[in-house]
């Protein structure tokens, strides 16, 4: 292990160290999404109105990202603000948020370069107001140097919204590469351009093509539902579903996901190693009528 990264897990809490120590470090993740959920009802149970709940969740993303960076872990992508977000919350509510994004971003970029983390967003971010691309342009820059976590904030998303924009780059591409050839695009289709679009081209083109798909993706606040996020991306990841609320998620229970991961046999529709023919049983054969 290398000293930087031990040093680095002494800096762990003792409650997050027991844990770690029950990890195989061979098993861990390397790309964990999460689906934060829960600061409206965590305000709610307490009477509070629901920006504290807000404020309080953008606290359990800097631990939880901490704790992230402590262990090593490569990707850390958090769904933090959705298309639907966007069209059906109340205008005060999204101005709250898009306030919150800026202070969270100038307020914890030193913390992230002390924690060796890189910035990074995925979504239709050009639709965000101008000071917040802003604000997140020169945090991605000065994070850019890091070469620990890469924490990515999903903003302004919807994973068929990235479909979409996927297919659409394919069509853009496309086009560019007839223009390049001085030819049509139906020339190009009927010289088996099409049969060249596989599933390793539509990854390429998603928002996350430059990162692997996530291994775990956890949801907070008891929730049984995806909610339009990473669609294409989690097809063989591991859930983890937990009742509790964002705002009360910490790197403890971070570590605790990646546990339940570990006991999980990941088979990519196939079978365990140690399974064999021998294990199947012998076929019914029918009776022989003379």
């Amino acid at each position: 292990m290398p000293l930087k990264q031990a040093l680095r897990i002494q800096e762990l809490t003792p409650e997050e160290l027991a844990v770690y120590r029950t990890l195989d470090p061979a098993r861990m993740p390397e790309h964990v999404a999460i689906i934060m959920d829960g600061n409206g009802r965590w305000a709610g149970k307490r009477a509070l109105k629901r920006f504290l709940g807000h404020q309080r969740g953008a606290d359990s993303v800097q631990f939880v990202v901490e704790t992230a960076s402590r262990i090593n872990l490569p990707y850390l992508t958090l769904y933090a603000f959705s298309l639907e977000n966007n069209l059906r919350r109340p205008k005060a509510e999204v101005t709250f948020l898009m306030k919150l994004l800026r202070n969270y971003l100038t307020g914890n970029v030193k913390r992230m370069n002390d924690n060796n983390v890189r910035m990074a967003y995925i979504g239709r971010t050009h639709e965000l107001p101008p000071e917040v691309q802003e604000i997140m342009q020169w945090a991605q820059e000065e994070t850019a140097r890091n070469t620990g976590t890469t924490l990515t904030l999903a903003l302004n998303y919807g994973s068929r919204a990235e479909i979409v924009d996927a297919v659409r780059g394919i069509v853009l591409d496309l086009v560019a590469e007839a223009i390049r050839r001085g030819c049509s695009v139906d020339d190009l289709l009927g010289a088996g351009a099409l049969h060249q679009v596989d599933e390793a081209t539509l990854s390429r083109h998603m928002y996350t093509g430059a990162m692997p798909d996530p291994d775990l993706l956890i949801r907070t606040s008891g929730e049984m539902r995806i909610s339009n996020y990473l669609l294409w991306q989690i097809a063989y990841a591991e859930l983890f579903m937990t009742d509790r609320l964002w705002p009360d998620f910490r790197g403890l229970h971070l570590l605790e996901g990646i546990a339940a991961f570990q006991q999980r046999s990941r088979r990519f529709g196939g079978l365990d190693t140690e399974f064999t023919d021998e294990s199947l049983p012998e076929p019914l054969m029918p009776a022989l009528v003379p």
